[in-house]
């Protein structure tokens, strides 16, 4: 049952579920490979959480193969938990436990804790782990859980919106610390709405609409197949521009204009603007959010009903 190799961590293919009438995943495809951190994106509704509850073994899927760690997830369902962590994005904690035990208990559940790992991320993450878990506000539930799953001698991480109720400081620190466990080799998925935390840390990405997985690979891949950005300021403000040829939708407002350059067309826009007299020159390619918000421009594809 052990996953080795090369071979995906997660590897789920065609996957249906059904709710009633309604399809929450509609044939869905997702592979996470070894020692990787994937970006796993769609708003609220397209599916994320249906496939992670399937991943964890807590529903069962209608249709289609899923594989975790070389198992089923609905049949080795215990062995696959001792074997990830898992972080929801609203942790609820045993109220009469404080954080220190509930960190050991859920280690305990595990493959065990790294004691030297477990005190190094209770400092990084400024929690009290004396407190009892009624004491604690949502951000510091979430630490909790936080260093529980990154103290556990586990081979995956699955990680559900896990910075809910983090400050920007505790979201900067929990990036470096994800970094830390992918040069350990541990794998990741990773679910957020927090763009630039999945931009700094993903691997690869997959982007989920409407119970499909609708693009997937790594940002450069993604940036390939959408425009980039271009801002540029004349040196001369009442200087007029020549046709730009290689550029399209070219706004101007003084001395400043933007414009988009197509897939493929950056040597073209270069070469036509290094003719031009410029103060300065900015060539932005594509960020996440703009790839994400790009699918969700477009009309989706109707979901089949379930029969």
């Amino acid at each position: 049952m052990t996953a080795t190799g090369g071979a995906p961590v997660i590897d789920v293919e065609g996957l249906v579920k059904t709710f009633g009438a309604f399809r929450a995943l509609d044939g869905l495809d997702l592979q996470v490979g070894p020692g990787e951190v994937h970006g796993f994106l769609g708003p609220n509704g397209a599916g994320k959480s249906t496939t992670i509850r399937v991943l964890l073994g807590l529903l069962r899927a209608d249709a289609g193969r899923v594989r975790l760690l070389g198992g089923d997830p609905w049949r080795d369902v215990v062995e696959l938990h001792r074997r990830l962590a898992y972080v929801p994005g609203d942790v609820v904690l045993w109220p009469g436990l404080s954080g220190g035990e509930a960190i050991d208990l859920l280690g305990a559940l595990r493959g065990g804790l790294d004691e030297r790992r477990r005190a190094h991320l209770v400092e990084r993450f400024e929690l009290d782990p004396t407190k009892r878990g009624r004491q604690y506000s949502k951000g510091n539930r979430q630490k909790v859980a936080i260093v529980a799953a990154l103290a556990s001698d586990v081979d995956l991480l699955v990680l559900d919106e896990p910075t809910s109720g983090l400050d920007p400081l505790m979201e900067e620190v929990f990036q470096q610390e994800v970094a830390a466990e992918k040069a350990r080799g541990r794998s990741v998925l990773l679910s957020s709405h927090i763009m630039s935390e999945v931009e700094a840390l993903a691997d690869r990405v997959s982007i989920i609409r409407a119970g499909r997985v609708v693009e997937s690979g790594t940002l450069d891949e993604l940036r390939r197949h959408t425009r980039t950005t271009v801002t540029a300021v004349l040196a001369d403000p009442a200087a007029q521009l020549p046709p730009l040829r290689a550029l399209r939708d070219v706004h101007r407002d003084g001395a400043r204009f933007t414009a988009a350059v197509e897939p493929g067309g950056t040597n073209a826009a270069l070469a036509e603007l290094g003719r031009l007299d410029l103060a300065s020159l900015t060539v932005s390619p594509p960020s996440l959010e703009d790839l994400f918000l790009r699918q969700y421009d477009r009309e989706p594809e109707p979901v089949g009903a379930a029969s």
